[in-house]
């Protein structure tokens, strides 16, 4: 009857997801076209590419030589503008995310000409080739012709000015492990070049001794070889402490990767995640580690094979790539030592997209070690707690016992009227679960209880921009069993948060050129309090475990 129920809900999700929501969009581009003397372009067109230049999108700019392009999956794409009397200008490689801003410039030939050459070339450059494109050797290209197209300008102008973009956020959030209460978050992003990129970001709590979040990345495109990419993150949390008393967590970790293109038609990533974590106290508990990564894919029209190795579990409290918790592992205690939450993943999956459609399925097998238990305390003492504790929050983190699992992912997702997105999962696999207990037990009886069982999983997200107020929104739900504390298919890249969950982005001023602007966010994860496992403690206190414990935050957000 159970499961019946939580169909019965998933259908009418699906219903509702039917209702025209306009400009959905899990990553969006917009910007403007302007000529070499800065006019705003009216009427032109304004194509979205794939890798390989095909067609995925096309819209005209609006009075103010303003585009957008919405409902788009995150991912690398390229962008044409076609406009009477100019070349058509090309954009390639634009690393799309939520709220991508990219502004194209329309030149006419005898603007080009005058660019060449932009600089001497050296004796020892190799000579272009001429039947495809025309480039200065000390600069970018400038002139291409497209295999199925005209003749395109490649950069937007001889001196186009690098990208620089901070953003502050005041966040107010609770239920989370070790980020409760206010925070400030700082990020700058600049792009000196067209091939190089560099975020950082730091968060921090103020008047209080609660942690620290910093991290820094760079990444250099090396063109069609590929990219290169490190981002070095640092977590202080002097709130956490572990059961001998040992106060203050201290993590940083570096991740390095490199994208390699072996053809047209493969692409490799392999990289790894080194760790170091110690606790403070009168006997320092450190640890290291190192966690390598590895993925494959062939590309052939509009599907994808793929093999993936990877040992680091990605993780949940991560709000963004850009956040520090991306590249942070979860960590836990056991037997009194830290541990890294770590395994050997591998799967082979195929996926197919289509305009307004795409799907995806593979076939993993999980080795999984020191799998992350959480619980809420209310303790009548928290004095000797076997596990890793965060006292602001009452949250603690133990080990679980290691377990294998063999299992299947599939998903479908589609556009929806009015340019919304609705995303179906089925997961098949193993999570550990707790049973119930007959009365009053100890620390050691509660852990011990824990054990893996096969299981499934189904989740639905449905995501859209409201028309007029702009309010963009993502509402998914994530169901599996209410026994079970840990999720199936810990690896899934794109996992649905668990249970019940709601973001809320609202603009509330856009600068003219779209480049910034005021924005109110709202993010609640498991809203109706699902899947909790309460437990009495000998002693009388109150433990409750789940998959995902209910949090909130918000806050403001100021793009410069």
């Amino acid at each position: 009857m159970k499961r019946s129920a939580y169909l019965a809900g998933f259908a009418v999700l699906i219903a509702l997801g039917a209702v025209p929501v306009c400009r959905a969009a899990s990553a969006s581009v917009a910007g403007y076209v302007r000529d070499s003397a800065g006019v705003p372009q009216i009427g032109v067109e304004v194509q979205l590419l794939r890798p390989d230049l095909s067609v995925i999108s096309s819209v005209y700019t609006d009075g103010y030589g303003r585009f957008v392009i919405s409902s788009l999956f995150p991912g690398r794409y390229a962008l044409k503008a076609m406009g009477p009397s100019f070349l058509p200008a090309l954009r390639e490689n634009v690393r799309v995310r939520r709220a991508t801003v990219v502004n194209l410039t329309l030149n006419t030939l005898y603007e080009v000409m005058q660019w060449l050459p932009a600089a001497p070339r050296a004796g020892s450059n190799q000579k272009d080739d001429w039947a495809w494109t025309l480039r200065s050797a000390a600069n970018r290209p400038l002139l291409r012709w497209l295999e199925d197209g005209p003749l395109v300008v490649v950069t937007d102008g001889p001196s186009a000015t690098p990208k620089l973009k901070a953003r502050l956020m005041a966040t107010g959030q609770a239920g989370t492990f070790g980020e409760s209460g206010e925070r400030y978050t700082a990020a700058v992003e600049d792009t000196p070049s067209d091939s190089r990129e560099l975020l950082a970001r730091v968060d921090f709590a103020p008047d209080s001794d609660a942690g620290m979040e910093s991290m820094l990345g760079f990444r250099q495109d090396l063109g069609f070889a590929g990219s290169v990419q490190s981002v070095a993150a640092i977590a202080i949390h002097p709130e956490d402490a572990d059961g001998s008393g040992d106060q203050g967590l201290d993590e940083a970790a570096i991740r390095s990767e490199e994208t390699m293109r072996l053809g047209e038609a493969i692409e490799a990533e392999a990289g790894a995640t080194e760790v170091l974590a110690r606790l403070a106290g009168p006997s320092p508990d450190t640890l290291a580690g190192g966690l390598p990564f590895a993925t494959i894919a062939w590309h052939g029209g509009n599907s994808q094979v793929h093999y993936r190795v990877a040992t680091m579990v990605p993780n949940p409290n991560a709000n963004d790539e850009t956040d520090a918790a991306a590249t942070l592992p979860q960590l836990s205690e056991r037997g009194g030592e830290l541990v890294i939450e770590r395994g050997l993943h591998q799967e082979i999956g195929w996926e197919r997209s289509s305009d307004g459609l795409g799907m995806a399925v593979l076939v993993y097998s999980d080795n999984l070690e020191n799998p992350v238990l959480e619980a809420m305390g209310r303790f009548v003492s928290q004095d000797s707690v076997p596990a890793l504790l965060d006292s602001s929050s009452g949250l603690l983190r133990a080990a679980g016992p290691a377990f294998s699992a063999k299992g299947v992912e599939a998903s479908v997702e589609h556009s929806l009227p009015c340019q919304a997105r609705v995303r179906l999962s089925y997961l098949d696999g193993a999570a550990l679960v707790m049973p119930p207990l007959p009365g009053p037990s100890g620390f050691t009886q509660i852990f011990a209880a824990a054990h893996p069982r096969r299981t499934e999983a189904y989740s639905i997200s449905l995501s859209g921009t409201l028309d007029g107020t702009h309010t963009r929104w993502r509402a998914s739900y994530r169901w599996q069993a209410d026994d079970t504390v840990t999720a199936v298919a810990p690896f899934e890249l794109e996992a649905a948060e668990p249970y019940l969950s709601l973001h809320f982005r609202q603009p509330i001023h856009i600068a003219r050129d779209g480049s910034g602007g005021v924005e109110a966010f709202l993010d609640v994860r498991n809203l109706l309090a699902e899947g909790y496992r309460p437990y009495i403690l000998s002693d009388g206190s109150l433990l409750i475990f789940a998959q995902s414990q209910r949090a909130l935050r918000g806050g403001l957000a100021f793009t410069f």
